[in-house]
This record gives structure tokens, C-alpha cells and sequence, in this order.
């Protein structure tokens, strides 16, 4: 095959790079066999034997099948020219492709970001337990807003109490009678839920640091370094009580109890029957507790509001930390390790670009080649066999492009040559030589 220089030089400097693409290809399928073993290592369970055999013999099928695929394409590929049959190839390699990646890439991206997915994982889990802490203890504190207005109404009612006993405000009289008697039983009854929602409060406290102390040390082992398997364990037991606290908060909580309790100040109210001694005075003690009662339910009525607004709050839902396999976390957050998963994938479809190299370079080498593909093969007999063969179609008169016989044409007369003794020597054209034998001959005649 003849080849212009360029070609002859693409030509020569591919052989000589094939030994290199060859060692270049057995050193990626032992990578990402390397790497499949450490990531399929942490799926399998068993006895620590069982686990490094079953992964050794995988990782190993995974490195002969990537060699072996990426050979066959390297050699056949910039090999085929025709339309149709490259396509068929480009299809074949994607989906070798998508094999690859299913069988290998993922456990390579395991392996490279494992520790890190799964750290990320406890992180998350993290951040979603301090805002379940927070909303409940939020919520377990929004009953103490009432606080303030049971407050106020207790002492309305106990200073009604002491103006009615001292300069007798309401009725007129003073002294302690039926009146002095309903507001200090209502003062009373505030007092009693004031230092229930006032009591719930060192609880709520309590619980909120118990809480805080849990989520200090679970943040410790999301950034600690070292293995990652003893820390999520570590990791799983604090959520756990974690979760205890945050169900503490919730049960804490006092508005319902308020609620109840400013129910009951209106549908158990009791109004102590009048002791005046005139009519007079148990009229007005009438009127005056009359008046109490339509406070005591206004009292009721904006205490159960305030109580429904507090209980209407949605409440922290139940939440369990899932422990997840570093695989399973590489998916599950694989946006976050982007790199990972390019560097996992690289090692794995590297071959791709030499594959599209090859073809290229034999591409030009073929538009730079002038040779005779069906006279690449022949042997000399074949050569010396066709040559004979020429020249007999020749001497037949057979035009050896069609295989057709020569057409004849007709040549005209030759003129006849004049004799020899007709022909005037040129004494221009003869040699020395010829002109000595000339002379000889001439002696030799007869006169």
C-alpha cells in the first residue's frame, strides 16, 4: 500500500502509541475496579470474609468487562466506514455505556464521596431536628402570652374584693359579705391558673436545654473526623432521645388546660346567695354579682379565644433519622457531590475520547492513502501470473480495460526501400571503421 507522508506518519504514530493506549486502558479498568470494590464493599453483609471475597470477584468481573468492551470498540470502530454500521456502533457503545455506568460509576462515586454523602445525610437530619426543637418549644411557650391577662383579671378581681370590703364600692355597704366573697373566690380561681401557665414554664426550660444539649452533641458527630459508621450509629442514639424531648415540649404545653379551666370560670360559676339584712342591700348584692357573672364569662369567652389560637398551631410532626448506605446517600444527594460523580464517570467512559480519536486519524489516513485496495494481498506469482496474462491479451489484439477485441484499422502502403547499391554512401554518417573496410574491400577487386 502506497501512502503519501502524512498518512505514512498518522499511520506509523499509531502503532506506536497502541502499546500505550493499551496500558492506558488496563490502568482505568483497574481503577474502577479498585473503586467498585470499595463501593460495593459497604453494601454487602455478612462475615468480613464472605464481604471481601463477594466484592473482590465483582470488582474484578467490572475491570475484565470494561477492558474488554473498550478493546472491542477500539478496534473495530475506526475500522468501519460505512453510515449505517458506524451508527450501529455509536448505539452499541452508549448503551455499553449506560451498563457501565450502572454497574460501576455509582459505586465509584460511593467510594470517592461515601463518607461525605452520608455526613451530609447527618447534617440535614440535623438541621431538620433543631427546627422540630424550636417549633415545639415555641409552641410550648405560647400559652405563657397568656399569662399576662390572667394576671390582670386576678387582680381586678382581688382588688374589687377589697374595695367592696373596705368602702363597700359595689353595694354601698362595706364589710364582707356575698359580693366580698364571689370576687375573692374569682381572684382565687385566676391566681390558680397563673401559677399553672407560670409553672409550666421552668418545665418548658428544662426540656428546651436537655433538647439543646442533644442537638451540641450530635452536631460534634457530624464533624468530627474519622470513620463514619460508629458516628452514625452514635449519631441514631441521640436522635432517638432527641425526639423524646421534642414529644416532652409538646405534652407541656398548658393551653388546653387553660382553655379548660376559662371554660369552666363561666359554665361553673356559683354565685353565693345575697345575706344582706334589708331587701335593699340583697338587691343590690343581686345586681352586683349579676354584674360578676357577665365579667367572669367576658373573662371566659377571650381566654378560650386566645387558648384556640394557640391550640390551632400545627404541631411538630414525629421525625426518625433513617440511617442510609454511602451509596444510597450518593444518590439521594448527588447534587452535592457533582464533582464526585464527573471524576467517578471519567474513569469509566475515558475510553470514549480515544475510541473518536482512532476513528478520526483512520479517517484521514484513509482521504490520504493512493492504494489499490484488491491489490493490497497479492503475492508475487499472482503478479508475475497477471503480467503473463497482459501480455497475451495484448499479442490477441484484446483490449484488456473491456475485454473486448481491438477494433482493426487499416494501415497504408509502405513505400518500398531503395537496394542497398541504390543507396549513395553517406560519408557523413560512416566511421572510421567502415570507411577503412570499404577500402580494403575496394583493393581486393578486379580491375
Amino acid at each position: 500500500m502506497q501512502l503519501k507522508p502524512n498518512a505514512f506518519r498518522l499511520n506509523e504514530t499509531v502503532r506506536g502509541v497502541e502499546t500505550m493506549t493499551r496500558f492506558a486502558l488496563a490502568v482505568l479498568a483497574l481503577a474502577s475496579g479498585v473503586y467498585t470494590y470499595l463501593g460495593v464493599r459497604g453494601l454487602l453483609d455478612g462475615s468480613a470474609t464472605f464481604v471481601f471475597f463477594a466484592a473482590i470477584i465483582y470488582s474484578v468481573a467490572v475491570s475484565v468487562a470494561i477492558y474488554a468492551f473498550w478493546s472491542f470498540m477500539l478496534r473495530f470502530v475506526p475500522l468501519v466506514t460505512s453510515g449505517v454500521q458506524r451508527i450501529g456502533l455509536f448505539v452499541t457503545m452508549a448503551i455499553g455505556c449506560a451498563m457501565i455506568i450502572a454497574m460501576s460509576s455509582w459505586l465509584n462515586a460511593a467510594a470517592l464521596a461515601g463518607s461525605a454523602a452520608t455526613e451530609q445525610h447527618m447534617a440535614v437530619t440535623l438541621q431538620g431536628y433543631a427546627e422540630d426543637l424550636d417549633q415545639a418549644h415555641a409552641n410550648a411557650l405560647a400559652a405563657q402570652s397568656l399569662l399576662p391577662d390572667v394576671q390582670r383579671a386576678a387582680e381586678r378581681f382581688s382588688g374589687l374584693a377589697a374595695d367592696e370590703r373596705e368602702s363597700g364600692a359595689l353595694t354601698g355597704t362595706t364589710g364582707s359579705g356575698s359580693v366580698v366573697q364571689l370576687l375573692t373566690q374569682m381572684g382565687t380561681q385566676m391566681n390558680q391558673l397563673a401559677a399553672t401557665i407560670t409553672g409550666s414554664r421552668d418545665e418548658v426550660a428544662g426540656l428546651f436545654e436537655q433538647g439543646s444539649a442533644r442537638l451540641a452533641t450530635m452536631r460534634e458527630l457530624v464533624s468530627t473526623p474519622g470513620q463514619v459508621e460508629p458516628r452514625a450509629d452514635a449519631f441514631q442514639t441521640e436522635a432517638v432521645q432527641l425526639s423524646a424531648v421534642i414529644a416532652a415540649l409538646q405534652q407541656t404545653g398548658v393551653a388546653a388546660s387553660v382553655k379548660r379551666a376559662s371554660a369552666d370560670l363561666s359554665a361553673g360559676f356559683i354565685a353565693p346567695v345575697a345575706d344582706g339584712r334589708s331587701a335593699d342591700l340583697a338587691n343590690r348584692q343581686d345586681q352586683v354579682m349579676e354584674t360578676v357573672r357577665a365579667s367572669v364569662a367576658a373573662q371566659s369567652s377571650a381566654l378560650s379565644a386566645a387558648a384556640d389560637e394557640i391550640l390551632a398551631t400545627p404541631a411538630v410532626e414525629q421525625r426518625r433519622y433513617t440511617p442510609l448506605s454511602s451509596a444510597e446517600a450518593v444518590l439521594r444527594y448527588w447534587q452535592d457531590f457533582i464533582p464526585s460523580w464527573a471524576g467517578a464517570i471519567s474513569i469509566d467512559l475515558l475510553p470514549v475520547v480515544l475510541v473518536l480519536v482512532l476513528m478520526i486519524v483512520h479517517d484521514a489516513m484513509r482521504r490520504d492513502s493512493e492504494s489499490l485496495e484488491e491489490a493490497e494481498n497479492i503475492t508475487a506469482a499472482e503478479m508475475l501470473r497477471a503480467l503473463a496474462l497482459y501480455r497475451r491479451m495484448e499479442a490477441a489484439g484484446i483490449d484488456v480495460a473491456t475485454g473486448q477485441p481491438k477494433p482493426l484499422v487499416e494501415k497504408p502502403p509502405a513505400e518500398q526501400p531503395p537496394l542497398a547499391a541504390e543507396i549513395p554512401p553517406d560519408d557523413a554518417t560512416v566511421t572510421p571503421i567502415e570507411a577503412a573496410q570499404r577500402k580494403r574491400t575496394d583493393g581486393q577487386r578486379p580491375a
